[in-house]
């Protein structure tokens, strides 16, 4: 913006009570010229700030405002952009070319969804990502194959949203309420009016645009919702923690409501109310809430509060010439990008999340068991010709993306395929898994695998005896892509370095596998991959595990 100067000024306050705050000058931590404007909201997530911007750019920089890298999305972006835990960045064109990129700024895969995004997408506790458009959900694995796909009778209004039990919450503009579970089945309640907001309390709060605010007991499909005392203002936006609920509303307060009945627990004055007491003509329309074992943050265009979980006002925020609604990440930054194309950061609080940790950030908040091998009706008897039937029906519907409420059963059958029925009481009784079939098993467990599959295909892989299946084990972990606890790598690298006789397509597909979860996680778990590569290349290994390790670290050079 040549000849033009415009500037993002914060002013910080802080105060134990909604009156006779005392003002402190806040100088912004960094900032950086990011050479367009930010579209959307700044993303944060493993120590990292990610910015769309208009040109179609993606850009990245650490929290100390150290640019990361660029990407390139060649074309115009839609405003949504979501971080997984590995720092993978899932953004979308509007012609509706859906694209990962992972933390060093690589794209790892992509894929036409027919149109651009409604909302940001939202990632399960596996890893699965949820992809809305106008009228249709995807279900794809984190490394890009398709699970399910479901159309609904109208446009999506509101969310989706993750809910209690990682499926999905989101509304239909014919004020149909709808949860998706992980797997794509649907339960849906007819409501009175399309709301604004859905929230999983865990019963299903839903908010609507006059303030009126619903119950809705997922539990009981034909029940008719339960209404709870109305809200002082209509809801911009909300957030829920555990059995509660805050909003941030039009007339710029932010209250606190039980999940359990409605009543309001507190309720208080953001920055938007302090502006209009001064005599600011602010008419916020939007706005986001973050609710953490912090506290609760409403964000806007115009500045950010904070508050403890008990009501108390920590600080609010003045943004000026703010380009959107900001970020406000687990460290106490808060990031806005400015009209004037530039990205500022700010910090606000020396508190930070302590939510239980993996080698990427928080571990999910639930668990789906998809990674349990479970007793099955197949364990008593073994037909290999049956078996070869029911592999390739598995095969042609996860082709077709298929997958959908078999997706567990699916899992289970390929276990124990691949496992040959030795954890089966009744596998003394039944002849040997051909060989073929178990490694066609491993194969579409990949295609269907989710992180929570990776400890039984890392214990698999280094209990595994028969040199064609162990490779088979490898890619499939390869294929399936994350590793967020490092488990895998880690038996890849005892492998490599175990003083036995090791065969030469066990180690390519160990050297295919290492390159891969690199590529798709990067540091820190490419620290031990290279380690894996770099012995695998040495001269003393066959020429082609050589070849293969190099073209792996080659690949994570480029």
């Amino acid at each position: 913006m040549a000849g033009i100067v415009c500037f993002l000024s914060l002013c910080s306050f802080s105060a134990f009570a909604q009156t006779g705050d005392t003002s402190t000058s806040a100088a912004y931590l960094w900032r950086q010229a990011v050479g367009g404007a930010v579209i959307g909201r700044p993303t944060v997530q493993a120590q990292s700030v990610v910015v769309a911007l208009d040109g179609g750019n993606i850009k990245a920089y650490s929290a100390s405002g150290r640019p990361l890298w660029t990407f390139s999305a060649r074309g115009r972006l839609s405003p949504h952009i979501t971080r997984s835990r590995e720092g993978t960045s899932y953004i979308c064109r509007t012609n509706g070319i859906f694209i990962t990129v992972n933390r060093v700024g690589r794209e790892l895969w992509r894929t036409n969804i027919g149109g651009a995004l409604f909302a940001p997408v939202v990632l399960g506790w596996d890893g699965r990502v949820f992809i809305p458009t106008a009228q249709k959900m995807f279900c794809y694995t984190a490394s890009g194959n398709l699970l399910w796909t479901r159309e609904f009778e109208d446009a999506i209004s509101v969310g989706p949203r993750l809910d209690q039990d990682g499926g999905i919450l989101l509304a239909l503009k014919n004020g149909d309420a709808v949860r998706l579970d992980p797997y794509g089945a649907a339960t849906v309640w007819r409501l009175p009016s399309v709301p604004r907001i859905l929230l999983a309390v865990p019963s299903i709060m839903a908010l609507y645009p006059n303030g009126d605010v619903q119950l809705i007991d997922p539990s009981l499909p034909d029940a008719a919702p339960v209404n709870l005392p109305r809200l002082p203002s209509p809801p911009l936006a909300a957030a829920s923690r555990e059995n509660s609920a805050a909003a941030a509303l039009a007339n710029g307060q932010v209250i606190l409501l039980s999940g359990t009945d409605g009543k309001t627990l507190w309720i208080a004055d953001t920055h938007v109310r302090v502006q209009r007491e001064r005599g600011a003509d602010i008419r916020e329309d939007d706005a986001a809430v973050l609710y953490d074992e912090r506290g609760i943050y409403v964000l806007s265009a115009s500045g950010a509060a904070g508050f403890t979980v008990d009501g108390r006002r920590l600080w609010f925020t003045i943004l000026r010439n703010s380009s959107g609604i900001p970020a406000f990440d687990d460290d106490g930054i808060l990031y806005s990008g400015g009209v004037d194309w530039i990205l500022y950061a700010w910090k606000l609080e020396n508190r930070t999340v302590k939510q239980k940790r993996t080698l990427y950030g928080h571990a999910p908040e639930g668990f789906y068991g998809t990674g349990v091998h479970p007793p099955a009706a197949f364990l008593s008897y073994y037909d290999e010709a049956q078996v070869k039937r029911e592999l390739e029906n598995i095969r042609r519907e996860i082709l077709a993306g298929r997958v959908g409420e078999h997706e567990r059963e699916w899992v289970g059958y390929l276990m124990d395929i691949a496992g040959n029925g030795r954890q089966g009481i009744f596998s003394y009784n039944r002849p040997r898994a051909h060989i073929t079939h178990r490694i066609m098993a491993l194969q579409l467990l990949s295609r269907i695998g989710s992180s929570e599959t990776i400890p039984w295909l890392a214990r698999f892989f280094r209990a595994e005896d028969e040199p064609l299946v162990k490779a088979a084990a490898a890619r499939a972990i390869g294929g399936i892509g994350v590793d967020p606890d490092g488990i895998a790598i880690r038996e890849f690298l005892a492998a490599v370095n175990a003083e036995a006789i090791h065969y030469e397509q066990m180690l390519i597909s160990v050297a295919a596998a290492t390159g891969a979860l690199c590529r798709f996680s990067g540091p820190p778990l490419s620290d031990t991959g290279v380690r894996i590569l770099v012995s695998l290349s040495n001269a003393n290994q066959p020429p082609s595990v050589q070849r293969q390790a190099r073209r792996e670290m080659e690949s994570l050079l480029e």
